[in-house]
């Protein structure tokens, strides 16, 4: 079951659901609209190594936008900061967005119970494509959960993407034990 409109404005009322800048106009019968963040970021080799922490050179995208490549991964950010404390977020690309070519996430979809940061975006395009900072990009949608959660994501110890940040993070694979 997805939250509606009235339960999402239920839930930030109580503060179980935090969205900031929060702007009404952005609420859906049952999303809300997130916005492109001004930074973005590549990796700076052509290789990735999922063992090692591989680098990413970061840049703004300039007011009269940028273009985006096929067959480069971006990663992006939402202008927006989120906390879900009590239920399951859930980030879609916009259709409007799609009908560009432009995915946002190529898996990292779904955020945690107790996610609270802004969200980063994994943006990949099939034709070039210019994008502006504050353009609409996504979607959250909220789904309840069944049951107590034991282990937020907010409160775990090996939880790799707490540091609140207005810039997007780079893949920390390498902190995991394989």
């Amino acid at each position: 079951m997805i939250l509606s409109d009235k339960r999402i404005l239920e839930e930030i009322e109580k503060g179980s659901i935090v969205i900031e800048p929060y702007h009404r106009k952005y609420l859906g019968s049952n999303s809300y609209d997130v916005h492109l963040g001004k930074h973005l970021a590549v990796y700076e080799d052509k290789e990735l190594d999922a063992r090692k922490h591989n680098k990413v050179r970061h840049f703004e995208i300039p007011e009269e936008g940028y273009v985006l490549q096929p067959g480069v991964l971006y990663l992006g950010v939402t202008e927006e900061y989120t906390e879900t404390h009590n239920h399951v977020p859930f980030l879609e690309g916009k259709s409007s967005t799609g009908r560009l070519g432009i995915d946002i996430h190529a898996t990292a979809g779904k955020g945690d119970v107790g996610f609270c940061n802004t969200w980063t975006l994994e943006i990949s395009c099939v034709h070039p494509v210019r994008i502006y900072a504050g353009m609409p990009i996504g979607q959250l949608i909220y789904f309840p959960v069944d049951g107590e959660v034991e282990n937020k994501y907010n409160t775990k110890q090996n939880a790799k993407y707490t540091e609140r940040t207005i810039r997007p993070v780079e893949s920390m694979m390498w902190k995991n034990e394989f």
